[in-house]
């Protein structure tokens, strides 16, 4: 699967009714005044005339839950705009919706089985499967083909993702306060809010228990025993520490 896959997964989603865009509204409305008339000419005039390659590259919809590490009844649904970097790691940006509204609230990289193995504990103890959430149904793709959905969950069960939100809407934080917190991905049944997983079936138009029996035999890889290290009870967060003036970061 390459840049090519993405490509045409992405005119796939265009193609096709309910695709999974323009239903989904942004958790909060922030502060501040209604952009000006002189500020529209310039984001005009700028979209015309600029070019946004790195966006361009960001050519797939998906869409799943996170929880913040150590606090599992904090969950979240996450809209993931996705690309790949090369064909063992993929960028993600993360937004509370998918309508015009919709803020960005973090980020996450997507790496191979193949480049996870080589990272040392310490750094995998950041990084969380993807086998559940595949094989569950909660990840979804909206709106392409099957043959291609399949393909893409296939590739997406082997991997692991890091991912950081930055802006916690879930929190109703109109601005993006605080620390950027470490996220993770539900590991087994029960986990998930079930009430959250049937309102978004319900938007988007999918069906995660259809889902769970279309995946059930795709080939699902062992898992890396230093992934989802807050099962083990290994967990990690930012802190803000206070610095006397002048010391280095």
């Amino acid at each position: 699967m390459n840049r090519r896959f993405w490509a045409c997964t992405s005119i796939a989603s265009v193609l096709l009714a309910g695709c999974g865009g323009e239903n989904t509204s942004s958790n909060v409305t922030p502060p501040g005044s209604e952009p000006a008339g002189k500020t529209k000419v310039l984001e005009s005039g700028a979209n015309l005339l600029q070019n946004k390659a790195p966006l361009g590259e960001l050519n797939a919809y998906l869409d799943g839950f996170h929880f913040y590490n150590g606090n599992m009844q904090a969950q979240m649904e996450a809209h993931h705009y996705c690309g790949h970097v090369n064909e063992d790691l993929i960028q993600c940006v993360i937004f509370d919706g998918n309508a015009d509204d919709a803020k960005l609230m973090g980020v996450e990289y997507i790496v191979t089985a193949k480049l996870f193995a080589a990272l040392p504990p310490e750094e995998k103890h950041l990084w969380h499967s993807h086998v559940h959430e595949v094989r569950s149904g909660s990840l979804v793709a909206p709106g392409i083909p099957e043959v291609v959905e399949r393909e893409l969950m296939t590739k997406i069960a082997g991997t692991y993702g890091k991912t950081w939100h930055t802006w916690h809407t879930d929190q109703q934080n109109e601005l993006p306060l605080g620390t950027p917190m470490l996220m993770m991905g539900f590991t087994a049944d029960g986990q998930a809010n079930e009430q959250m997983i049937a309102d978004r079936d319900r938007r988007l138009d999918v069906s995660s228990a259809e889902l769970r029996k279309r995946r059930a035999d795709i080939p699902y890889p062992p898992i890396d025993a230093e992934a989802d290290a807050w099962s083990k009870g290994i967990v990690m967060q930012l802190r803000i520490e206070q610095r006397a003036e002048g010391t280095p970061h």
